[in-house]
């Protein structure tokens, strides 16, 4: 089977899994943290390189106080509580997204992780945190301008994004039975694999997971190219 590099998930459906078992959106979001443990541990026993998370978008600024945070609760628990085990895995724990914008003891904690997991080889994680991918471009490209850049190409623009150390997401998967994007990795997505499943994530499993990579296993993937094209070259980089 041919195992995706790269998967980059969209962790929908805490909300309304609290809401379907009569529960706080808090407790949505502690089972949501839970299946990020499983899935990451998952991702790494699959041997897949990267592992993107959409766990807390720019937009997510405007829910409710309290639930923002609880998130940041959680979110630093996650880190503390799971920084030896992501040691031990050698999984090397990265962000992306405007990270100043997160409370100061949280971004510690970050910085933590960050450094205390920089030798791991087998598995990177990186968890978007106060991301949108239109104010990344922005960012990109201002940044290009500050420089002194006159004509902007897109390798430019690739190389000055937050993920620009990381290859474009193979395959998307995003739960909870909604088919959108969410200003998420617009610049990265544009070749990749896109994979819906009504599951909720706080019940997003190994099974559904292998079921993800399964579909993506069965696609052709051409770039632009004729199926011909696409299989004449596989054929060659075989031999």
């Amino acid at each position: 089977m041919t195992i995706p590099q790269h998967i980059a998930i969209i962790m929908d459906g805490n909300g309304r899994w609290a809401e379907l078992h009569g529960q706080p959106r808090v407790e949505g979001h502690r089972r949501g943290a839970e299946t990020i443990d499983r899935i990451v541990e998952a991702a790494h026993d699959r041997r897949i390189p990267y592992l993107t998370l959409y766990a807390f978008s720019e937009e997510n600024w405007q829910r409710p106080g309290e639930e923002v945070i609880a998130l940041m609760g959680l979110l630093e628990e996650f880190l503390v509580t799971k920084r030896q085990k992501m040691k031990d895995k050698g999984i090397r724990f990265r962000t992306i997204g405007d990270i100043s914008k997160l409370p100061p003891g949280l971004q510690q904690v970050l910085a933590h992780t960050i450094e205390s997991t920089a030798d791991g080889r087998m598995m990177t994680l990186i968890v978007a945190l106060s991301y949108g991918a239109r104010q990344e471009i922005c960012r990109a490209v201002n940044y290009l301008v500050e420089r002194g850049t006159r004509v902007i190409e897109p390798e430019a623009i690739t190389r000055a994004l937050d993920t620009s150390a990381y290859p474009d997401p193979d395959l998307l998967i995003r739960t909870s039975n909604e088919y959108r994007i969410s200003n998420f990795l617009l610049w990265q997505l544009a070749y990749t694999e896109l994979y819906f499943t009504p599951t909720l994530w706080p019940d997003f499993d190994e099974k559904e997971l292998d079921n993800a990579i399964a579909e993506y296993a069965r696609r052709e993937r051409r770039f632009g190219m004729t199926g011909a094209q696409v299989r004449a070259v596989s054929m060659g980089d075989a031999s």
